[in-house]
């Protein structure tokens, strides 16, 4: 097998994604792996309106270097993710000019997806799909699980294995596509380039304390994801509100981001009257956030429906508790309940309220937690999805060795 050609791996997504980057390269480097990646779109390489943020956003983390990849044609392209944007033309022809081995796609609920998973079932390549979805979801009525499940066994046939990224979207695979073969291919995020950024933060750490007005020596608690209502950084407030009262010296809260509940926030923080305590920093971008987390002794999501929440592996790798709500999906794989942070039942303000008192509940434990966090997310990383990713074509294309 040592003198057999690399695999012929072509990657279809919508666009260039700022996680999804240093995963590519990282794939890139092998030397058995001929990676490369179709976009519908570029609207992420450009300035561009973020809903969710609600601002124009510009990366400054490279999205394309590292890594072979091309544009396909456009059909349509609004600039933003919909099942009906962007659609692309080409994708067959794309496929056969590759010459391509395998097919990853990433989701299946697009146009796009759908394009490519049927175009390279046409043509007898075989499909590797990796998708975010849980059980945990939305309330679905009776006619739309029975549709749910003719589409999947219609996929199920198109679908060489699938590629969860975690234990309860490996459970929904299992629901959904019961015949699938399945190879972990783990959410993850660029491990050491946030620790290392996070190590490089603290010795300036009082730079960013006085650029957010905080007296010395008070503890920090954060919220970082857009302002959205189903991030309910709301119940975060109402939490740290009930949490603080009676404390002379209390921690601060600090909101980075921005979006459409920024001034219903705002105006929750003035009734609460923490005006003194909170600070809204914006939108912060990509390289900006392990300052943060350095100067965080803990960082909380409370949101729902989050399929998995990759901002929790940061804060991680950064080396901070995390406290997070039971409807992020990282939950699973991540965090156990009092080691690296605190699991509490989604929506429930009084049992994040107490989840603060746990992580503040001695001077050292935020600190015990966050060291915890940092090593559990050491073997969630993009090793384990090159292991994961080699299975998988191992099994699709028999010519993969799985290990090198």
């Amino acid at each position: 097998m040592a003198n057999l050609p690399p695999v012929r791996l072509a990657y279809l997504v919508s666009h260039p994604i700022q996680y999804q980057a240093p995963l590519l390269r990282r794939i890139a480097r092998e030397p058995d792996i001929d990676l490369t990646v179709l976009f519908g779109s570029d609207f992420s390489v450009r300035r561009y309106k973020d809903e969710g943020f609600g601002v124009d956003v510009a990366w400054d983390t490279p999205l394309l270097d590292g890594y072979r990849s091309e544009f396909l044609p456009k059909l349509r392209d609004t600039g933003t993710l919909s099942f009906t944007s962007p659609i692309s033309s080409g994708i067959s022809a794309a496929l056969r000019r590759l010459q391509a081995d395998a097919l990853w796609v990433h989701g299946y609920a697009s146009i796009n997806a759908l394009h490519g998973i049927l175009a390279a079932t046409a043509l007898g390549i075989p499909v590797l799909l990796r998708s975010e979805s849980w059980l945990a979801d939305r309330p679905r009525s009776p006619f739309t699980l029975a549709a749910k499940r003719l589409f999947f066994a219609a996929l199920g046939q198109a679908v060489e294995a699938v590629l969860p990224i975690g234990s309860l979207n490996a459970a929904y695979c299992s629901h959904y596509l019961p015949e699938a073969p399945q190879f972990l291919m783990p959410y993850a995020v660029d491990n050491d380039y946030f620790a290392s950024r996070a190590d490089a933060a603290r010795p300036q750490i009082d730079a960013l304390r006085d650029e957010l007005e905080l007296a010395p020596d008070r503890p920090v608690i954060l919220f970082a994801s857009k302002l959205q209502p189903r991030k309910q950084a709301n119940h975060l407030v109402e939490a740290f509100g009930r949490f603080i009262a009676g404390k002379a010296a209390p921690p601060y809260l600090i909101l980075v981001g921005d979006g459409e509940e920024r001034g219903n926030l705002t105006a929750l923080v003035t009734n609460l009257g923490l005006t003194e305590h909170v600070r809204f920093a914006g939108f912060r971008n990509q390289s900006e956030l392990p300052g943060f987390f350095a100067l965080a002794d803990v960082f909380v999501l409370p949101s729902r429906h989050e399929p998995w929440g990759l901002v929790v592996n940061e804060a991680m790798a950064c080396g901070c508790a995390v406290i997070v709500s039971s409807d992020v999906g990282s939950h699973a794989d991540l965090v156990t309940d009092g080691v690296e942070g605190c699991v509490y039942p989604v929506g429930d303000v009084a049992a994040l309220t107490h989840a603060l008192h746990r992580v503040f509940a001695t001077p050292s434990t935020a600190e015990r937690m966050g060291a915890a966090a940092r090593k559990r997310i050491a073997d969630w990383s993009f090793e384990q999805d090159i292991a994961g990713l080699r299975s998988a074509l191992t099994h699709a294309t028999g010519r993969l060795r799985r290990g090198r």
